[in-house]
């Protein structure tokens, strides 16, 4: 073990720490570990500084803005009243509507972060208009965006199964490759599971009141909502949809999200439907900032070795076993624990070889373990550092880190025995 990686892993525990106890703001925590790395030579000043320019936090910032937007529109209070109307009143029939667009959506578009954008204007305008709190729904909101993302043989499986039987083929095994439908063989129960938790379990866990400041709220309670010019507010709906369209549709038309959703939010001020004088102010900075220091965290994990020493010990650990219940937990629980501090793609870069040669030398069938790696590496959502989509779902219900653990406990233990004994059954090593 290097110096870089002691001082690493020691700064990744204290971070961690000093976010459990929420003694000081965890932006000031995250921004303070990006410093320690940086002066004990763990990151480079890019890496450091990669964050602030990283094309999630472009997006995250800007979409806050296209969301204000919009919340100023009449479309909001319009498709917030028919679904109340549709739904005959009923907040439970509405609620599961919602949850169920997001786990469509999640299905369609590759990226959580992308859907909770689009869903959580409406659910956060719903909830407020409704009088319930933001901070007892929006997290489950969120998990659904993430953990059901990529199960339906839709586009993201599709992509995903050709990039792992890429895997398959340079390591040797010939013969073999993954399809888009083994993954809603290996995890459609989860597709019922946690709907139903996000509905009727997951409010008796969560927060009844915010931990931090949710920004925005308390002015919208003062002045519930500035009319805007006939013109303006169609102008507003328009580029709302424009973007959202533009965000699914951005591999076809060959322009990056950062950039759709910049654009949107530049004209949402331009034309007057954002309030140019609070616009900035509608952006959670802490949360931001919060994001951009795990980035630094992440990568120093990376560029250290840390996280690949921490994952291949656990790996070995198990040493020449065949027993396909232990290879599983461990390759979904390394990943998904690893994944709620570093990104999901240097996870997968690390442990999918690593997963493959392991069942080279053990004679095994990787098809399932492949499923759970990749599993845990895309489903986290514990820490901000997991998926920007956690930030944003902060920002909108005011939640802690506590909060996130206390409000994800429940579904983090169905979440790890389905994957592990149900793929481990139906897709066994041996």
């Amino acid at each position: 073990m290097t110096t870089q990686m002691i001082f690493c892993l020691v700064i990744f525990i204290v971070t961690l720490l000093s976010y459990a106890l929420n003694k000081i703001p965890m932006w000031l925590t995250s921004l303070l570990s990006v410093c320690a790395l940086f002066v004990t030579n763990c990151i480079d000043a890019d890496i450091a500084l990669a964050g602030f320019s990283n094309v999630n936090t472009i997006l995250m910032a800007t979409m806050f803005v296209v969301a204000a937007g919009f919340r100023r529109t009449s479309m909001v209070d319009a498709m917030v009243n028919g679904i109340v109307k549709v739904t005959n009143g009923s907040f439970k029939t509405a609620h599961f509507g919602y949850i169920f667009l997001a786990l469509l959506l999640t299905n369609f578009i590759a990226s959580p972060m992308v859907v909770y954008a689009i869903i959580s204007p409406l659910f956060c305008a719903f909830l407020d208009q409704t009088g319930k709190s933001r901070t007892k729904y929006v997290f489950p909101m969120m998990v659904v965006c993430v953990s059901c993302c990529g199960i339906l043989p839709m586009a993201t499986a599709i992509q995903l199964a050709g990039q792992y039987t890429g895997f398959l083929e340079t390591y040797g095994f010939t013969g073999m490759s993954i399809v888009p439908t083994d993954f809603i063989k290996a995890a459609w129960p989860l597709l019922i599971l946690v709907p139903v938790w996000a509905v009727f379990i997951a409010p008796k866990f969560t927060p009844e009141l915010p931990s931090v400041k949710i920004e925005g709220v308390e002015k919208k309670e003062q002045s519930i909502k500035t009319t805007l010019h006939p013109l303006v507010d169609k102008i507003g709906i328009v580029i709302f949809f424009a973007t959202i369209i533009c965000l699914i549709f951005s591999a076809n038309i060959g322009l990056p999200t950062w950039f759709i959703a910049l654009s949107g939010s530049l004209l949402m001020c331009l034309f007057g439907v954002a309030d140019t004088k609070t616009a900035l102010r509608d952006i959670p900075w802490d949360m931001l900032m919060l994001y951009v220091g795990a980035l630094a965290l992440g990568g120093a994990l990376t560029a250290t070795g840390t996280g690949e020493l921490i994952g291949n010990a656990l790996a070995s650990s198990v040493g020449g076993t065949h027993n396909s219940y232990i290879l599983g937990a461990l390759f979904f629980m390394i990943t998904f624990i690893l994944t709620q501090f570093m990104l999901n793609r240097s996870v997968l870069t690390v442990f999918v070889p690593i997963c493959l040669l392991t069942c080279s030398a053990l004679g095994a069938n990787p098809i399932g373990l492949i499923i759970l790696v990749n599993a845990g590496s895309m489903t986290a959502f514990l820490t901000p550092m997991a998926t920007p989509a956690v930030p944003m779902c902060m920002a909108d219900g005011g939640y802690s880190l506590k909060d996130l653990a206390k409000s994800g406990w429940l579904i983090t233990l169905v979440l790890c025995v389905i994957y592990i004994f149900y793929v481990m059954t139906v897709m066994p090593c041996f």
